[in-house]
């Protein structure tokens, strides 16, 4: 039996709307990243854009569906920028150069804010189902790029073969988030450096 074909169509967006949502967008993710996800209102982002409320809930019927769009925009400026460097980490001091420029960047706001994606999780986890689920698997994604790093370290004999690459990227991860959190409520990267110089000297106890 054929199924029908759907008379649904897609929607086609002009360049001007597109622009004005991309507008919207950019300034919920200021106002999210500086005042938080709870404390920003549909109001606060129709300000920030210079919006009226036919063009905002135009684009964005309810604040659940911005949080979606934002959890997303965010998590592709962060695995974009990681993702570039994690695809060829094959060392140790591959993985030095990786700390070194997640902590400069940190240090730029003196740790302020954290980590784009911990924070949205810190908020949305147990609030949002779907966001929680959508951040669940872009920290799996972050996570898979440093295990296979590190699964390339030990396929080419600079770890044993007992290291565990994703029991190993867990621990990495879990300092790397930590040492966020640390930097953020000291407004100081030193509690991250320190907590992420550590996980890496736990790799390093793997080279043969």
């Amino acid at each position: 039996m054929v199924e029908p074909e759907s008379t649904v169509k897609p929607v086609r967006r002009t360049a001007r709307g597109e622009a004005t949502r991309v507008r919207i967008l950019l300034a919920a993710v200021d106002l999210m990243t500086v005042k938080g996800v709870a404390a920003t209102t549909l109001d606060d982002v129709r300000a920030a854009s210079s919006t009226s409320k036919s063009q905002l809930y135009h684009h964005y019927p309810d604040k659940d569906a911005l949080v979606q769009d934002v959890v997303e925009y965010q998590a592709e400026q962060v695995l974009s920028g990681q993702g570039e460097q994690l695809r060829r980490l094959n060392s140790i001091r591959g993985l030095e150069r990786w700390r070194d420029a997640i902590i400069q960047r940190n240090a730029l706001r003196n740790g302020a804010h954290g980590c784009r994606l911990g924070s949205l999780a810190s908020e949305l986890a147990d609030q949002n189902e779907r966001a929680r689920s959508a951040l669940a698997g872009h920290f799996e994604t972050w996570r898979d790029l440093i295990a296979d790093g590190l699964r390339r370290m030990r396929d080419s004999g600079k770890l044993r073969p007992d290291a565990d690459p994703e029991r190993l990227a867990i621990g990495l991860m879990g300092a790397l988030q930590g040492g966020y959190l640390l930097a953020q409520t000291e407004h100081d990267v030193t509690p991250m450096r320190i907590a992420l110089d550590m996980a890496i000297d736990h790799i390093r106890g793997y080279q043969p």
